[in-house]
């Protein structure tokens, strides 16, 4: 990989796959540039998701947010690419999906489901360290 080459941890929450939105989630990524390196739909564990959320351990929104991840199936995407990690969340769009830039996956498709923002279609990793813990917790 060269210098700005990285991996990142994309997941499709439990609304997305629900209402049918992967494949162009998954097109958004592609079509950007960004290669598909792993991917496998799971319905995450209480502990995985614990660890996977786990400095937000305590928050008020930890336990609606792991509840929520565990409604059903997620789909896990490992993708790599030139700065993957900042590029994927401008494509997601910011967290509020009624706010989301036009054009960008949340903007675009996600819908506002009232307080806590927690049902907004994707995760991707904020930076190199969470990147790499993530990818180990998802496709370990």
């Amino acid at each position: 990989m060269s210098a700005h080459t990285e991996e990142t941890l994309v997941l499709v929450k439990p609304d997305g796959v629900e209402r049918g939105l992967t494949g162009e989630i998954l097109r958004r990524i592609e079509s950007k540039g960004y290669e598909i390196v792993d991917l496998r739909m799971v319905t995450p564990t209480r502990d995985l998701l614990a660890a996977h959320y786990a400095e937000h351990e305590g928050k008020p929104f930890f336990e609606p947010l792991v509840e929520f991840m565990a409604s059903g199936p997620v789909v896990a995407v490992r993708v790599r690419g030139q700065r993957v990690i900042e590029g994927f969340r401008s494509l997601a769009g910011t967290t509020d999906p009624t706010t989301a830039a036009p054009g960008t996956i949340r903007g675009d498709l996600g819908r506002d489901w009232g307080a806590p923002v927690q049902r907004n279609l994707v995760h991707g990793s904020d930076a190199p360290e969470s990147a790499a813990r993530e990818l180990g917790l998802w496709f370990a």
